[in-house]
């Protein structure tokens, strides 16, 4: 059979793509230190700190960003520098002043995209409205949905956020989704700071988080317990009833996010009374409004532990117990993985070293 001799200009196109390729393996090997071109990151101004360890992980600087608001409070954002033809990632997490950062957000996303960005990536650590994502009754607002409809009016062409309230927000965008696990760093934490791990109950405060408690206690090879609450009315509890068994174990409470922490704090004084020698609470997104610090303070946990999604270093000074896991190196690492054009599964079981 005969095969055809490729042309020259198939040779040299072929010759570029191979070296194009060993040079993106190099760049992937060598690890998040090494120089990356045509990537810019900026930070909305919701949590500075968060963004400047994802750049140092990175070895690149933050992008110039001038944010402002004019006297009547509307918002006001100047990119300081060209973006044309970059790979451009901007971190702003849903927390503080939710619905200016939203703004702030859909702002910068809009003037990277008509500034001329190949490609615009929304980094959301917290997603805001993630709790409005059905209609739970008449008339409700699926907010979660009107927020990824912005998103992308606005221009992104990617979201990595963490820890979804509901994973099918996801299905709420057209545009890739990337919704990485803070689980592999609370796995690593639990069996480095907590002695008797291995003697353990992991219990969800609801029977929502369920499944997030499954595969944790899974992975360590524990028993898991659920806590069913009955709600009279939104952030308020009236009942709860206790499905498993915590007698004379460590009881680690874990779930997506606290705002109020009233469930938590239940959750704790019901696991004590059920025999918990100890009880610990492991938190995404510890949003801590309200009177939540004061039950915090006021409750039995050895430890409240929670992500640097949202910032944390006031609450800490108000409350000794709350304790905070980083997870910039696995947002940079996705940042890293995703410029690069490798896959980011890998995330999802393992923490970047």
């Amino acid at each position: 059979m005969l095969r055809r001799r490729a042309g020259p200009r198939a040779a040299a196109a072929g010759a570029a793509r191979w070296s194009e390729e060993q040079h993106e393996g190099k760049s992937g090997a060598a690890g998040a230190t090494a120089a990356m071109p045509n990537i810019k990151i900026f930070s909305g101004s919701s949590h500075q700190d968060l963004s400047q360890k994802i750049a140092d992980r990175l070895g690149l600087e933050l992008g110039k960003v001038v944010t402002k608001k004019f006297s009547n409070q509307e918002t006001c954002v100047e990119i300081g520098e060209s973006v044309r033809g970059e790979d451009v990632y901007i971190v702003q997490s849903g927390c503080g002043e939710i619905n200016d950062n939203l703004m702030e957000l859909l702002i910068m996303i809009n003037a990277c995209k008509i500034a001329s960005a190949s490609r615009v990536t929304a980094v959301i650590p917290c997603f805001p409205y993630a709790r409005q994502d059905k209609k739970d009754k008449s008339r409700a607002p699926i907010s979660a949905k009107l927020v990824a409809n912005m998103l992308s009016v606005a221009g992104a062409d990617h979201i990595i956020t963490m820890d979804l309230h509901a994973s099918q927000i996801q299905g709420f965008f057209d545009i890739p989704v990337d919704n990485l696990y803070a689980e592999p760093a609370v796995l690593k934490w639990i069996k480095e700071n907590i002695a008797e791990w291995k003697n353990c109950t992991i219990v969800s405060p609801d029977a929502g988080g369920a499944k997030r408690v499954t595969s944790i206690a899974d992975r360590l090879n524990v028993d898991f317990a659920l806590i069913h609450k009955e709600r009279k009315k939104a952030n308020e509890v009236d009942r709860m009833v206790l499905v498993g068994d915590v007698k004379d174990r460590v009881a680690i409470l874990v779930d997506d996010m606290a705002d109020t922490c009233g469930t938590i704090c239940h959750a704790a004084d019901k696991l004590v009374s059920a025999g918990a020698t100890k009880v610990y609470a492991i938190l995404t997104h510890g949003i801590f409004s309200g009177p939540a610090i004061s039950r915090i303070n006021n409750a039995c946990f050895e430890a409240v532990v929670v992500t640097n999604t949202i910032p944390q270093e006031d609450k800490m000074k108000q409350c000794p117990k709350i304790q905070v896991i980083d997870i910039s190196m696995i947002l940079a690492e996705a940042i890293r993985r995703t410029h690069n054009g490798e896959s980011v599964s890998y995330l999802f079981s393992h923490v970047p070293l």
